[in-house]
């Protein structure tokens, strides 16, 4: 069925000139490859005319096949005075094989007199030159209309001389660019009906966050009759970036009520999502809209409390839909309603009227006085339940005693930890070096419990973050250390608080291995 609303995706071209962001011909094969799954409509690879990687990427993407998307080559057109078959640049968009190009030309009269620097007539010639090249070369072809929003307001007649001139070459979408992301929602509404009505092809829109509301935009041209929107997973681009397609494509389906990807892509959002961050090697956004960790998270205990009753009181939409989920936080704001849902999601059997309430309220609030922060720290959460229950009242190991050092000669130095464990009635004594103090201290405890819990070897940190609470009480001030764990199948997070943040990191990983260790 064809979709009412068709996906555009340029993450690895837009996208990746975004600061902090180098993907390498690996990366942007494996990001292509999961957007083909997801079902997105076009995939924009590069640049061919711009540097050898992404000539590189065209030549390996040309062996693989996919399966929902067509992939486009991005260029420019030709030279000014430069007859486009003796443009290097357009001759690279051919070669590079795909089965769209997707190419930008200047709308605003400003750019055509101060950036390119020639007359109106010839910024004319090179739009409708190249796309009837690349028509007359068999390529599916995307014009995008650069600066399309600004170039109007400053000369409207220009401006849809030049969207003319790609229509009347052949293009099959004009794509209304707006470049420097300065424009408002309902600025986009009117110029897209306009070109809507002077246009027999169809047209498309491109946004950028500059003002914070490129997706705002690219949803009113949306509305107002365009079916092509452009942009990029998690909203990567230049500057603030661009249009987030993560926030689009449920919007789309969900709230327009129209078609775009496969509607069984769409618990995979999330997915889709953190890989990209995972590949380009950026921590996810806890605060993206729909999925990030934090999208619903409810705190307030009275936000809880109706939750737990009627999901949809405090959630625009069932968080599973799109593969996020539901996240009770424990603060000092907690109310009882915040517990039992905490601790029914962590697996404990505990009713509204359950007598415990009160004394793991009172505890929470008490530990989060004292510095202690449970909204990443699962963890230590559930070990902190289980003690007010008394489960198994007998820890599974004590730390007798430890100790770190470090020293240093002239070539390197080293850190060193010793611990003393004692699992029932046997002591394990173990010593460690590490890149660190914490790591030492890590390597001597997981040493030292392997001998009678061998399942710890396969544990390992995957986060460590200290906090200083008080920072003007200066080296002396309270410290929280949050550290995140795995064996390989699940994450955990623990925390631990002290004005020493060797003990306070310990803290943080006694927790992790007792909570390792309990029975599943």
């Amino acid at each position: 069925m064809k979709p009412q609303v068709e996906i555009y995706d340029t993450t690895l071209r837009d996208g990746s000139q975004g600061e902090g962001i180098n993907f390498s011909v690996a990366d942007k094969l494996r990001i292509a490859e999961k957007l083909d799954a997801f079902g997105v409509h076009y995939i924009e690879g590069g640049w061919p005319g711009s540097n050898p990687k992404d000539i590189e990427f065209f030549a390996q993407a040309r062996k693989k096949k996919f399966k929902n998307a067509r992939l486009a080559a991005f260029g420019s057109t030709r030279k000014k005075a430069t007859p486009v078959e003796q443009d290097d640049q357009v001759r690279l968009l051919v070669e590079a094989g795909t089965p769209v190009v997707t190419i930008y030309g200047k709308t605003s009269m400003l750019h055509v007199k101060h950036v390119l620097r020639c007359t109106p007539e010839e910024n004319l010639a090179m739009i409708g030159d190249t796309v009837k090249y690349l028509k007359d070369h068999g390529k599916y072809v995307i014009y995008d209309a650069e600066h399309a929003f600004d170039g109007y307001k400053l000369d409207p007649e220009y401006a849809l001389a030049t969207w003319q001139a790609a229509e009347k070459a052949g293009a099959d979408f004009v794509v209304l660019c707006d470049t420097n992301g300065g424009c408002l929602p309902g600025e986009i509404t009117e110029i897209t009906k306009v070109a809507l009505g002077k246009l027999n092809c169809k047209v498309g829109i491109h946004t950028h966050d500059d003002s914070g509301v490129g997706v705002a935009n690219a949803l009113a041209a949306l509305e107002a009759g365009a079916g092509h929107v452009q942009g990029t997973v998690n909203g990567y681009g230049e500057r603030t970036g661009n249009c987030n397609l993560i926030s689009v494509i449920p919007l789309v389906h969900f709230k327009m009520k129209k078609s775009c990807v496969p509607a069984r892509s769409l618990p995979k959002l999330r997915e889709l999502s953190m890989f990209v961050d995972e590949v380009a090697n950026l921590r996810h956004n806890p605060r993206l809209p729909w999925v990030g960790s934090a999208a619903f998270a409810h705190k307030g205990g009275t936000h809880v409390n109706a939750v737990q009753k009627l999901a949809s009181s405090y959630e625009h939409i069932d968080p599973e839909l799109i593969g996020n989920s539901r996240n009770v936080l424990i603060s000092d704001l907690a109310g009882r309603s915040n517990i039992v849902m905490k601790a029914q999601s962590l697996g404990f059997k505990l009713a509204n009227d359950a007598p415990e309430l009160k004394e793991i309220l009172e505890t929470i609030k008490q530990r989060e006085h004292e510095g202690y922060e449970f909204e990443a720290a699962e963890a230590s959460m559930a070990l902190l339940i289980r003690s007010v229950f008394k489960y198994d009242a007998k820890a599974a190991f004590v730390v007798e005693a430890y100790h770190v050092s470090m020293r240093r000669d002239a070539k390197e130095s080293v850190c060193e930890a010793t611990v003393k464990v004692r699992v029932g009635k046997r002591m394990h004594h173990e010593v460690a070096e590490g890149d660190g103090p914490v790591n030492a201290l890590d390597c001597a405890l997981r040493s030292a419990l392997a001998r009678s819990f061998p399942k710890v070897k396969k544990i390992s940190l995957t986060d460590y973050k200290v906090r200083i609470l008080d920072g003007v009480a200066g080296t002396a001030a309270k410290t929280r250390v949050l550290i995140q764990s795995t064996d390989g199948h699940r994450e955990w997070g623990t925390v631990g608080v002290s004005e020493n943040i060797i003990e306070a990191s310990l803290h943080a990983l006694v927790d992790s291995m007792e909570y390792a260790l309990l029975k599943k």
